[in-house]
């Protein structure tokens, strides 16, 4: 085999990989999304804590309608920890993934003293529930 058709080959499989590897990708990010319909089930879990409806009182943890894009500590009637006060904090994809991740996530994102917050609960594990549930909260408004 001659050193062109080498060449071509390995640049055929090159080019497929890479095709490959691309379609992977906007699958993955497709998923990204997350399903509204599977968060509103598993925010059941929070449900304890926060409330969801235009106008309805506050629970443990503050009501969280029409959250998402605003500044944490925003709602009004709720009583926030100082420290989530002046945190500075806006609701957005990434934030929120890491505020209702495990401790260990939500501390390399926030700090440590992200536990002067009233937040108690234990995160979600699975990454696909993470993602439902930010697509849920988004539909809050």
């Amino acid at each position: 085999m001659g050193e062109h058709n080498m060449f071509k080959r390995f640049f055929l499989l090159a080019v497929s990989f890479f095709l490959m590897t691309s379609i992977n990708t906007i699958n993955a990010n497709d998923h990204n999304a997350g399903d509204p319909a599977k968060g509103k089930k598993v925010f059941k879990k929070c449900a304890a804590c926060h409330s969801i409806a235009e106008g309805a009182k506050h629970k443990t943890g503050p009501n969280l309608w029409n959250i998402y894009g605003n500044k944490a500590a925003a709602a009004e009637g709720y009583k926030y920890s100082n420290w989530l006060k002046g945190s500075g904090i806006e609701w957005n994809d990434e934030n929120l993934a890491a505020w209702i991740s495990p401790k260990k996530v939500k501390n390399e994102k926030f700090g440590k003293e992200v536990k002067k917050s009233k937040m108690i609960f234990s995160g979600l594990r699975k990454p696909a529930q993470i993602e439902d549930v930010i697509a849920y909260i988004k539909t809050l408004k």
